[in-house]
């Protein structure tokens, strides 16, 4: 519920604890993590984590995060070609759910810090640019009937952009096909209101341990 909240209201941006300097990097396996935390301010996006395991929000530098995918996040691929971008059916995968499971990061997204009115059509772009790593990573979120709906793939080609409104929070399924370390880039543009110049964050490199 503390989450669902701040989907609805942007007053969950004001208070944030900014992470210390030098902090020293930090292991994140399980709770709620805004993995792309998408603010704009002085005419600049800023791309980073929002770390909400704990008590109180911090504000983190990718850099300084490595996000852990454990054992216990291990699926069967299901039949179906639906599902082939995870891998061949009766494979496994490793996949961070959409829902909150305990013992597991509950991975998503959020563009609770681009004010009303700073970007054309108040959306920004959220574009995968890069995945080194031993397997397949993607993103997708399922309905009711259970359909896989990807937003990032890096097995069919990259960059893969998404576009999403301001003001939004969402979370999806971040699935890897294989064990191992992965460093996933990600950068976020959009066009000023004011001018139509682009802005963008920069590229922006996330590492994900994956454990078997």
């Amino acid at each position: 519920m503390r989450r669902a909240l701040a989907a609805l209201t942007a007053i969950a941006v004001v208070g944030l604890i900014p992470a210390p300097a030098n902090a020293a990097t930090v292991t994140l396996s399980a709770g709620h993590v805004d993995i792309l935390d998408i603010d704009y301010a002085n005419s600049a996006l800023t791309l980073d984590v929002l770390d909400g395991t704990g008590a109180t929000d911090v504000d983190r530098p990718a850099s300084d995060v490595i996000l852990q995918v454990p054992a216990t996040a291990k699926v069967t691929v299901p039949s179906g070609t639906a599902w082939s971008f995870l891998g061949t059916a009766g494979d496994t995968a490793w996949v961070l759910p959409q829902t909150q499971q305990a013992g597991l990061l509950y991975a998503g997204w959020n563009t609770l810090g681009v004010p009303s009115g700073a970007v054309q059509s108040d959306s920004v772009n959220l574009r995968l640019t890069g995945v080194t790593g031993p397997g397949r990573f993607s993103t997708y979120t399922t309905g009711s009937f259970g359909t896989p709906s990807k937003s990032f793939d890096s097995g069919d080609g990259l960059p893969d952009t998404l576009t999403v409104a301001r003001n939004s929070h969402a979370h999806a399924n971040w699935a890897f096909s294989a064990a191992g370390t992965y460093i996933v880039t990600f950068e976020v543009t959009a066009q000023l209101a004011t001018t139509g110049a682009t802005v963008t964050s920069g590229p922006t490199a996330y590492t994900f341990t994956v454990l078997n």
